[in-house]
């Protein structure tokens, strides 16, 4: 019987150490299933453009056999930080010289794809119809971030409102660059998304186009737009390690194709206005 007991015993014990063995090989063989590298998130901010990735974009990336979604910051400064975190999968919401700033601020990896037609910013006001109306001593309000303030101020000297500083840096001018401001203009410094709300406080206040979209504002009643430069047009972008894979190339695809154009210059859209990148205007 004892000599039973140990046989059952040895049998038990190599049964359940098989199984264990079997367990573990299992565990460590099975893979977690990764995202689907077609579906994609497209990080944008209230304003136009979430509509272009939406109705010009998203399309063309469709018929490549991708799925896009679109997720809204409230800010400039989250799009970034999930983009590089991984949370999404590109951005459209920025221009070059910002995205080049936070990037190098922030220690970040990223990269512009490509320029896409862009809204200018704005000069605005609630209280005055033309610039040659504005009192000494007027509050302007412009944006907070470094590069959108700068080109504000800018903006703001080739109206003759005041003059900054020569041979300086246009995309890191600040307020203590101003040298001449001869109606000593109030600089109202504020986040660029709260700029619309100041305009029944303010005297004008300077407006990227983006939310001065979103805020329902007239471009045609502005008291000036910008011209924009190259730097200052907006740029869908990828971690850079993404840039030249698929991700990269099929999103630069599909901004240069013939369905995006056509999106864009739709005579009843929002876009056929805004300012073109240079590829854009040399492909036609």
């Amino acid at each position: 019987m004892n000599k039973l007991k140990k046989i059952i015993g040895i049998t038990l014990a190599l049964t359940l150490t098989l199984g264990f063995s079997a367990c573990s090989g299992s565990k460590t063989t099975t893979a977690t299933p990764e995202k689907n590298s077609k579906n994609i998130v497209i990080g944008v901010c209230p304003g136009p453009y979430g509509d272009m990735v939406r109705k010009a974009i998203a399309p063309v990336l469709e018929k490549k056999g991708y799925k896009v979604e679109t997720k809204e910051f409230s800010d400039y400064v989250q799009p970034n930080k999930a983009l590089a975190n991984k949370e999404i999968d590109a951005n459209l919401f920025q221009h070059t010289a910002y995205l080049q700033k936070f990037s190098k601020d922030n220690k970040l990896d990223l990269s512009p794809v490509i320029v896409v037609p862009t809204a200018g910013m704005g000069i605005f006001s609630n209280k005055i119809k033309s610039l040659d109306d504005l009192k000494t001593g007027a509050q302007v309000a412009i944006p907070n971030d470094p590069s959108n303030l700068a080109r504000a101020l800018i903006l703001l000297e080739k109206q003759g409102l005041i003059k900054i500083k020569d041979n300086i840096d246009e995309t890191k001018a600040t307020e203590s660059d101003i040298v001449e401001n001869k109606k000593d203009l109030k600089i109202v410094i504020t986040e660029a998304a709260q700029l619309p709300r100041t305009l029944d406080s303010v005297d004008i206040a300077a407006i990227t186009g983006n939310y001065a979209i979103a805020s329902g504002l007239d471009f045609s009643k502005a008291l000036k737009v910008e011209k924009l430069s190259e730097n200052y047009k907006n740029v869908v972008a990828v971690r850079t390690e993404d840039l030249s894979k698929d991700l990269g190339k099929d999103i630069k695809e599909a901004v240069e194709s013939a369905d995006f154009r056509t999106v864009i210059e739709d005579q009843n859209g929002i876009f056929k206005a805004f300012d073109k990148p240079e590829w854009y205007v040399n492909k036609k």
